[in-house]
């Protein structure tokens, strides 16, 4: 039959015509994100503990982790996302063990220089080597001081407990 597809598509776009609008003017309106949204990256220095699960979790080699000990402890020196490879799988996201990294609803991530676009995060210097010495002596002091309270405590345990045996 000659003018049935006209005919359906009028009856579409009369359809259209009367529901409701959803594009947003986006500069002055901006449309609501969904909670798992993936847009610019955000880093809590605190909570990271230097694992380097997502630097390993990568698939671009994004990211990039510089450590130093000092006292049996790790410190960041540096820890920078090279977004112009990034493919905001969320990978790294996924692997943080400790939830310091995440994302934020912010998708506005253009740049106009190049250098700009590596998400410094953090970028500190090696402690001096006065300061290095006075934290490990102080984490050597520390850690004889546990050891001398379990060994006083497991003492004081063992007088109690030769105590009560002699009595029953």
């Amino acid at each position: 039959m000659y003018g049935s597809g006209l005919i359906k598509g009028l009856s579409i776009t009369l359809k259209e015509f009367f529901t409701k609008k959803v594009t947003v003017e986006y500069p002055d309106e901006i449309y609501p994100l969904p909670d798992r949204f993936h847009g610019r990256f955000t880093f809590d220095k605190d909570a990271c503990i230097s694992c380097g699960m997502c630097v390993r979790s990568c698939p671009n080699r994004v990211i990039t982790l510089e450590t130093e000990t000092v006292a049996k402890k790790k410190r960041i020196l540096k820890y920078e996302m090279d977004i112009k490879y990034c493919m905001f799988c969320g990978m790294c996201v996924e692997a943080c063990p400790k939830g310091a990294l995440g994302y934020a609803k912010d998708f506005e991530l253009c740049q106009y220089k190049w250098g700009k676009l590596p998400m410094v995060f953090v970028e500190e210097q090696p402690l001096p080597p006065e300061e290095r010495a006075r934290l490990e002596e102080a984490a050597k002091k520390e850690a004889e001081a546990k050891k001398a309270a379990l060994e006083a405590a497991k003492a004081k345990a063992a007088a109690a407990k030769d105590s009560s045996g002699k009595e029953g």
